[in-house]
């Protein structure tokens, strides 16, 4: 049971947008350094408060919470169990198992939607239903005022598609749905120049919009293996043509590239 104290400061370092990492000692077995309940919490800089027992376990709960912290990493839940002596050379003998679990803003599954238009406003309503923060960019004020009400989703009005690459960042996923050709261009080229490394890059459009799309990136200097990394048409083909169903391919692609493991 963890007291007062303990649960502010986990509430503290939500509110402050801190990423940490939560270890439970859930089980054990024979000689053990602590009690089957014990918690610590760990950041990417190692023990914040609690205590698992110290030592060598507490130096292996630092390196496992700074995996699960990394950049990219996506698993937010572990359970690990460890023979003291034979696993950490330990001079007790007994066995315990641990729980992992993270939090905070380093975990936040990063989106950014180009376009506000039909498919946009389905995409972000359905994205507003996971586990995620939505950046939606358009330069038009009365399509962003369409857009779902929801604490996970911005919606940001620039003068012109391509001002709303200050949003993406390295491990963001982006959904390009503009108006065209003339619209999507720029967003690309400004996305190559900033030279994040994004999870998923898709362009909403036809077979034949694709191959126009990439003939007009070539004649902009845009570099053969960024054009290679765009998946135009965005998202898996489900039937019918509608918004919705776009959205729900686009939707469907997306979060199974999300939970591929890491290369």
């Amino acid at each position: 049971m963890h007291d007062a104290n303990f649960i502010e400061r986990l509430g503290r370092l939500h509110r402050d947008g801190v990423p940490f990492c939560i270890v439970t000692l859930v089980d054990a077995r024979g000689s053990i350094p602590q009690e089957v309940g014990a918690t610590a919490v760990f950041g990417k800089d190692g023990l914040l408060f609690g205590t698992v027992g110290g030592g060598r376990l507490e130096a292996r709960c630092i390196e496992k919470a700074r995996e699960l912290l990394a950049p990219g990493q996506t698993t937010r839940t572990v359970f690990e169990r460890l023979n003291l002596h034979r696993d950490l050379g330990m001079t007790c003998a007994g066995e315990v198992a641990l729980y992992y679990e993270v939090h905070g803003a380093a975990h936040r599954w990063e989106v950014v939607i180009f376009g506000a238009g039909h498919v946009g406003q389905k995409l972000c309503r359905f994205l507003t239903e996971l586990d995620c923060h939505v950046v939606c960019v358009d330069p038009r004020q009365d399509w962003l005022d369409r857009l779902p009400r929801s604490e996970r989703l911005e919606a940001r009005l620039v003068g012109d598609f391509a001002e709303g690459v200050d949003a993406v960042s390295d491990g963001t996923a982006v959904a390009v749905m503009t108006m065209g050709h003339a619209t999507d261009v720029p967003v690309l080229v400004a996305l190559e120049r900033k030279a994040c490394r994004l999870s998923y890059l898709g362009v909403i459009g036809s077979d034949s919009k694709a191959a126009i799309l990439r003939r007009h990136l070539r004649e902009a200097g845009v570099s053969p293996s960024f054009i290679e990394s765009i998946i135009c048409p965005i998202g898996e083909r489900l039937g019918d043509n509608t918004p919705a169903e776009i959205a729900v391919g686009v939707l469907s692609h997306l979060v199974k590239v999300r939970r591929q493991p890491a290369s």
